[in-house]
């Protein structure tokens, strides 16, 4: 009962946040005016600006920011606890995520579109600009290699996933056709869509699963370069080319239409499923794992400042300007839709991740799950609950989740030495995401859904966020490249298909090189700093804010307070991992160790060029130039 009274008052802390924080930002402090003009309407194109109605661009923005973000960032920080992570995730994603999103939409609305780099430009000074620009050029391709690597790994470790999310864009592009090309409703056509794609569930988890492993023989990750995992990065990046290029309502908009549908009906069965668990008393959360964990293992970073960039999305990311300022403020028809779409979207991810810390606790402490290649057990899995000693009741404790969330308990070797077993460094990322794709599996067994049935479900959710995120992130790339480009003034890569080419070249360089599983998981070597740089573009971000809200005499204390949080937490942890003893330095990871120096270098740049500007900022705003000179430029 307990779990779900968590659950709910979380819920309920959101709807409140939005109907009195969120208003008062949008009517007191950014005062949205639904005549106002906006840069869908002022600069269509039916390409890139292309006026949409608040609920489609609300699927597509909160598909797009959500990705396996919410997933995975929860899913590593319960490792210190779910009580940390919990009040992290609300606190974080109502006063700062939600801020930090509703602004940068905001920003962009009233600057043609821009992304927040090229507003940099002008509210902070021009070479501001460049440093925002090549931050986002860096974090972008990490987001693609690490993204295409995560999709890759779902589509090899759940077979029974891939033919649902790969149906979905026929699907999706049919129905873009219908709307903008036969004027017809989206509502209906998507609905249908999502009962194909939970056909292709059942038969992808019954009938045909799509495991390359089997059908070509072909290795997981290895010594060989050609492996599962390498095929499907090749494939996805040849589909983000030619999906990031279309016209956003070919594709991107009813694919993450129907997404959006895909969440709300499995928060709707999890949350039922919590609910039926936790009122039987099969779940629950304080027996499940500690609320604060007091075990943490000796190679363990310190949850100051860690757990602030281990949970981005579903908190706050950085990422998640870029989607503002790059695709939905070029989509959103009336200056009155941004509160819906900025600030709700950032709330409902936030119900996303406080969903996926009970899934990965409460539904991990349920029982463990093991794959079996058994063909007498049905669905090829094996569920153990764990039971009362000498009887058959089964209890909660925390076997199950210390069996994920290995505590680096040390072991006395033959010689006398000690060897630390599990703890931090044994987590994997097969193992993050699979630690909510299990967990909350179970919660949709408790409602009498098929174990295989309810694991195909959420591996299709997680396949299909991911896979959003993956064609943005590529469509953000070329914006940023482009930009630069423009910048430069080298004109090649101002052409969309060959910026586009760039980027997803220099991902896939990325992605596919050697890394610590073999070919096919290079991305991985840059995973410790994806948490950082992301979180440093949060704060980066809200800088732009925040000279945005002065140069408009406007208040911004709520802004301030979080852009020092977010300029602070991910410098300490980036330093951290730079210069600790058993930092980067000193165990000679000189990539990691490079690319950090030149992460922090451009943020202490940044910042020494707002404290210059900051002198002369108060009520200077500078006005957009007439359109026909921003457009020749």
């Amino acid at each position: 009962m307990s779990t779900l009274i968590i659950a709910v008052l979380s819920f309920v802390g959101f709807i409140v946040a939005y109907n009195t924080y969120g208003k008062w930002l949008a009517r007191k402090i950014f005062g949205l005016d639904p005549q106002a003009k906006v840069p869908s309407q002022e600069l269509k194109d039916d390409v890139d600006y292309v006026p949409t109605k608040k609920e489609i661009i609300f699927g597509h923005h909160f598909t797009s920011i959500a990705g396996t973000g919410p997933i995975v960032g929860p899913a590593i920080a319960v490792f210190w606890g779910w009580l940390p992570a919990l009040l992290w995730v609300v606190l974080g994603s109502v006063f700062i995520g939600a801020v930090h999103d509703f602004g940068s939409l905001v920003v962009s609305l009233r600057n043609r579109g821009q992304s927040v780099g090229e507003v940099a430009g002008r509210m902070v000074g021009p070479r501001a600009k460049f440093l925002f620009l090549f931050v986002l050029f860096m974090g972008l391709t990490i987001v693609l290699a690490i993204f295409g690597l995560v999709i890759a790994l779902i589509f090899s470790y759940y077979p029974e996933s891939v033919l649902s999310v790969w149906i979905e864009i026929p699907l999706a592009i049919a129905i873009g056709v219908w709307i903008y090309r036969r004027g017809g409703n989206i509502l209906i056509p998507s609905i249908i869509a999502l009962g194909v794609m939970y056909i292709g569930m059942g038969v992808g988890a019954y009938i045909l699963p799509i495991d390359l492993s089997t059908w070509l023989g072909m290795p997981l990750l290895g010594e060989t370069f050609l492996n599962v995992v390498v095929l499907w990065t090749l494939v996805l990046f040849v589909y983000c080319f030619i999906a990031s290029v279309l016209p956003v309502w070919t594709l991107l908009q009813p694919r993450d239409f129907i997404n959006s549908h895909e969440l709300v009906l499995a928060l709707v069965l999890l949350v039922l499923g919590l609910a039926v668990a936790g009122l039987t008393g099969q779940a629950n959360l304080f027996a499940s794992a500690p609320a604060v964990a007091s075990d943490i293992p000796p190679d363990a970073p310190p949850i100051w400042p860690f757990l602030f960039i281990t949970i981005a999305c579903g908190a706050v990311s950085g990422f998640h300007c870029m989607v503002s300022s790059g695709t939905s403020s070029k989509q959103v028809e009336s200056e009155s839709d941004a509160q819906y779409v900025g600030y709700g979207a950032m709330l409902l991810e936030g119900g996303l991740a406080v969903v996926v810390i009970i899934a990965c606790c409460a539904g991990i402490g349920m029982g463990i799950f093991n794959r079996t290649t058994d063909s007498t057990i049905a669905g090829g899995y094996t569920f153990q609950p764990i039971l009362k000693e000498g009887g058959t009741q089964p209890v909660v404790n925390q076997d199950a989740w210390r069996t994920r969330y290995a505590t680096g308990e040390e072991v006395t070797n033959p010689d006398g030495t000690t060897t630390v077993v599990g703890g931090w460094a044994s987590h994997k990322l097969r193992e993050k995401v699979s630690a909510f794709v299990d967990g909350g599996g179970n919660f949709l067994a408790s409602l009498g859904i098929p174990l295989k049935m309810g694991i195909a479900i959420m591996a299709v959710l997680v396949a299909s966020f991911a896979a959003t995120t993956l064609d943005t992130a590529t469509r953000l790339q070329r914006y940023v490249i482009q930009e630069l480009a423009q910048t430069a003034k080298f004109k090649p890569l101002t052409n969309r298909y060959l910026a586009t080419a760039f980027a997803l070249i220099l991902a896939a360089a990325v992605a596919l090189l050697q890394g610590p599983s073999g070919p096919g998981s290079g991305g991985m070597t840059l995973w410790p700093l994806f948490g950082a740089t992301n979180q440093l573009l949060a704060g980066l971000a809200f800088m732009v804010i925040v000279f945005y809200l002065v140069r408009r005499n406007k208040p911004i204390w709520f802004a301030f307070l979080p852009m020092v949080v977010m300029l602070l937490m991910p410098a300490w942890a980036m330093l951290h991992q730079m210069f600790n003893p058993e930092g980067w330095l000193f165990t000679g990871d000189y990539l990691l160790f490079g690319f950090g120096l030149i992460v922090e270098g451009l943020q202490v740049w940044m910042i020494a060029e707002g404290i210059i500007a900051w002198r002369n900022a108060r009520g200077n705003y500078p006005e957009l130039p007439p359109l026909e000179t921003a457009t020749a430029d």
